[in-house]
């Protein structure tokens, strides 16, 4: 009986846990966000695509929070990059990607955040200035 407890334990868990990993989800959580969107921009963050002209919370809908924020200061200005990462073998094979890589321990740790050989990319970043997407870059595998 313990067994099966701590099984639907750990399933509850992770359902919570992937509760915000696709858009629908994020729409869900923040419905007066998407609301006020043209039906364009809904579209886009349905299919979790982000345009030219988002705004963070908007980006956020989309993509979900960013693994690695940096700001940037060129010759233009001051910019914020956000960086979405995911991992891989170093033969190529993916590994993860998402909230769970960031190096925090509890029983649900994956096995393989300490596989040694992993390499991160970045398979997405979205530029702002002034709280506005400037720029959208994506890697193609």
């Amino acid at each position: 009986m313990k067994t099966i407890t701590a099984l639907f334990a750990f399933a509850g868990a992770l359902l919570l846990f992937a509760g915000c990993a696709t858009p629908e989800a994020r729409i869900k959580k923040n419905p007066e966000i998407f609301a006020r969107l043209t039906p364009t921009q809904q579209q886009a963050i349905k299919e979790g695509r982000v345009e030219l002209g988002f705004d963070q919370e908007m980006v956020k809908l989309a993509l979900g929070d960013p693994d690695r924020v940096r700001e940037r200061i060129d010759a233009k200005g001051k910019s914020e990059v956000w960086s979405y990462v995911a991992y891989e073998t170093d033969r190529g094979l993916p590994l993860y990607t998402g909230w769970y890589h960031r190096g925090w321990r509890d029983p649900f740790y994956p096995y393989y955040l300490d596989y040694g050989s992993r390499r991160d990319y970045a398979h997405e970043k979205v530029v702002f200035v002034d709280g506005k997407v400037v720029s959208i870059e994506q890697e193609r595998r």
